[in-house]
């Protein structure tokens, strides 16, 4: 994979007006949901990155029409109960969020799946997903003791039993499947979070007419005939791909950034709140509505930022932000630690260790904990080569870092094509 080269960011910082890449949460489930029933719906601003993508070839393999019309998708399914058996293994990618929510909806078919992944995909952990799902009745197996890649979905005669599944730790996708698979289920199924995460999910059964109940940490899915689908979808735009700019520009003197229709949904916007609590400059303005989803812009402009302490409350809200966090904290003066953090160690890499390790060759001020981070700011950037491990989020926060610091010099950088694949452009546009 290629190097990239990101240079300092210019004297007067980084200027403009952006817009950001469809949201990837939601542009997964847009896809998967849409394809459960069976009248098309037209999604608009769908996210075309690997990961995405890797969803639509899944539906598609299993007999869901999806038409790519240029400016938007059209999805049709053959109803709640219409999937059919794919002719050979399906490929998930790179994407843990397109195998666990699928084997939440495969949990309860007739048929047989098997699926594969990339050698990143390969390594991370299946066993919460399938553990929960096993209770239910469900027959998934794979490598070491039914945890890793290739995994298998086995024929289920039965209905699967609906549970009441106390989770050890918040996982939006670990959610996400025992809900799909409640759809299937015999009675009820309920699912209890220590913490909130994403709602996505819920939001998008509720719109699709799925019978769902949800108090603070707590949801309750009743089984379904069929889903109704909406006829048109907008994906708004993804706060996480918007992250690495709301830093940038934070950390960057002179800066001064719009970003528009960006998706303000409270269980995603962590990053916001921790900024804003580390002295950001950030505006929230033009707040609205897109198909159940809050959208507004957001204003930011270089602010000097001190450090804070991130617990594991609000780590759910902000699990992918949390390298570019890391950026924004040495730029800032003072201490920032992060704890509560143990999942990022189960991501596309250890992120973790490739924050400590590779950040490590731009700055000093890194200690590694074993469920995050002790970050001593106000040391700066210097310029380095570093390896993105091949995880989308590192390599743009490297990037981000190199901006705001000498420059950087990034192996393995074309893994941004996972979510972003117009992020380096879209920083060397406001660099100029």
């Amino acid at each position: 994979m290629a190097t990239k080269e990101i240079q300092a960011a210019g004297s007067t910082g980084l200027r403009g007006q952006i817009t950001v890449p469809g949201d990837k949460s939601v542009s997964h489930r847009s896809v998967m949901f849409s394809g459960l029933c069976d009248t098309p719906v037209k999604i608009t601003n769908f996210l075309r990155a690997q990961d995405c993508l890797s969803t639509v070839k899944c539906m598609q393999a299993l007999g869901v029409k999806v038409e790519d019309r240029g400016d938007h998708l059209v999805v049709c399914g053959n109803g709640l109960h219409g999937l059919k058996e794919a002719e050979g293994i399906i490929d998930a990618g790179n994407s843990g969020t397109t195998l666990r929510l699928m084997l939440g909806i495969l949990a309860g078919q007739k048929f047989l799946t098997t699926f594969t992944g990339d050698a990143s995909l390969s390594r991370r952990p299946m066993g919460r997903v399938i553990n929960p799902l096993s209770s239910m009745g469900a027959r998934i197996v794979g490598r070491k003791n039914n945890s890793l890649l290739p995994i298998t979905v086995v024929p289920q005669q039965d209905l699967l039993h609906g549970i009441t599944y106390d989770m050890p730790m918040a996982s939006a996708q670990v959610k996400s499947a025992v809900l799909l698979a409640g759809l299937y289920a015999d009675r009820p199924t309920e699912v209890i979070e220590p913490y909130p995460s994403r709602d996505h999910t819920e939001r998008m059964l509720r719109a699709f007419g799925a019978d769902l109940d949800k108090s603070v940490n707590h949801i309750k899915i009743r089984p379904a005939k069929k889903l109704n689908a909406p006829e048109c979808i907008n994906v708004p735009g993804d706060v996480s791909s918007a992250a690495y700019f709301i830093v940038a520009a934070s950390i960057i003197k002179g800066s001064d950034v719009l970003i528009k229709n960006v998706g303000i949904n409270e269980t995603r916007t962590g990053i916001i709140d921790v900024l804003r609590n580390m002295g950001a400059d950030i505006e929230i303005s033009n707040e609205h509505d897109v198909s159940g989803e809050p959208v507004a812009d957001l204003h930011v402009r270089y602010a000097k930022l001190h450090g804070t302490e991130i617990k594991a409350d609000i780590i759910p809200r902000l699990i992918d932000e949390i390298p570019v966090i890391a950026v924004a904290a040495v730029a800032a003066e003072g201490v920032t630690v992060i704890s509560g953090a143990q999942e990022l160690r189960v991501k596309e890499s250890d992120r973790i260790k490739a924050i400590c390790h590779e950040f490590g060759r731009l700055t000093d001020a890194l200690t590694e904990k074993e469920d995050g981070l002790i970050i001593k700011g106000g040391s700066g950037f210097r310029i380095a080569k570093c390896d993105s491990c091949n995880d989308h989020r590192i390599a743009m926060s490297l990037a981000v870092a190199g901006a705001a610091g000498s420059g950087v010099f990034i192996d393995n950088a074309d893994c941004v094509e996972i979510s972003y694949p117009e992020f380096y452009s879209t920083l060397e546009m406001l660099e100029k």
